[in-house]
């Protein structure tokens, strides 16, 4: 039987292409653009770690995956944004805690998952730094577009901007103090998105095997 993240990953794709389907039956051309790039979204993280040496567990997949459906086919097909005025500041929180376990996993990875190259605070440090980094990317890009095509991603201007930030911030910060939990061993059952990362890519963290040889 396959897992719970295959299935949940597979169905979304399968809700997405069904999605385009039928928006390119009615003729709904903006929806079969928005569901298309969602779908191919939901491939590309994998096809990008795999040509640096790098595997997602299918868990991390999934979770991808949710994110692309929150984001686009409900936030931009069903109006999600709208509807609901807290849509926006929850994927902001839950990208900026994504990217914050990444860029953690990231850095760890840096030293080959050596816990004592570097203070456990220093690499929750710079793993806040990183997400933090992505989500302005995020707000410069978003300014881009309402810009240079008249979007409306900003919707509030200032505000939205400033409480993504805020968010961000919240998001990133829980992800580093997790990160630097798991560092002193007492993350218990939260660290099991690192240890499976780390199980999956053991190459790439040679030194925590090793460590637990020798222990």
């Amino acid at each position: 039987m396959p897992a719970p993240s295959a299935i949940v990953l597979n169905g979304i794709r399968l809700l997405l292409a069904g999605e385009a389907l039928v928006a390119a039956w009615n003729g709904v051309w903006p929806a079969v653009f928005v569901t298309l790039a969602a779908l191919a979204l939901t491939a590309l993280p994998g096809q990008i770690a795999s040509r640096v040496g790098l595997r997602f567990p299918p868990s991390f997949l999934a979770a991808i995956a949710l994110f692309v459906l929150a984001t686009l086919y409900l936030g931009e097909v069903y109006d999600f944004y709208d509807r609901f005025w807290w849509w926006d500041l929850a994927l902001h929180f839950g990208s900026a805690m994504g990217f914050g376990i990444l860029g953690f996993l990231m850095v760890f990875m840096m030293f080959q998952g050596d816990r004592y190259a570097a203070p456990p605070w220093a690499v929750g440090v710079l793993s806040f730094c990183f997400a933090m980094t992505v989500g302005v990317l995020w707000e410069i890009f978003e300014y881009a577009m309402d810009t240079l095509f008249g979007f409306n991603m900003m919707k509030s201007g200032l505000p939205d901007t400033m409480g993504d930030f805020m968010v961000n911030t919240l998001g990133a910060a829980l992800a580093a103090v997790a990160g630097v939990i798991y560092l002193l061993d007492r993350a218990g059952r939260l660290g099991a998105p690192f240890d499976v990362f780390i199980e999956t890519n053991r190459t790439r963290f040679r030194k925590v095997f090793a460590r637990k040889k020798r222990g």
